[in-house]
């Protein structure tokens, strides 16, 4: 397990199932460096529509496995132990309200 943290100081675990679940997909492979950064420098974090406790941190990314992409991490954000869900390449910014 990993405990990473995010701009707001918070610390967040990218456990080692969560990880394992992530590479699965093939471009995801190696990118735990790029969710850090996002989690540290995101362009846009929102409160996820369909639960509120989840965040979602998005930075654009000119080159990826996938080409020009958002990387977007999915984090459940509980009061004393928030953790990082999953985490893709995606073509924009998901909806939410700005955190």
């Amino acid at each position: 397990m990993q405990v990473l943290r995010d701009f707001s100081g918070r610390d967040i675990r990218l456990t080692d199932e969560r990880r394992e679940h992530i590479e699965r997909r093939p471009e995801m492979e190696g990118q735990v460096r790029r969710i850090e950064e996002t989690l540290v420098q995101p362009d846009e974090v929102r409160k996820s529509d369909q639960d509120p406790s989840v965040y979602l941190y998005h930075k654009r990314y000119g080159e990826t496995p996938v080409t020009e992409k958002y990387l977007l991490v999915v984090v459940k954000v509980e009061v004393d132990s928030p953790f990082v869900i999953t985490s893709f390449f995606t073509d924009g910014i998901k909806s939410g309200a700005p955190v």
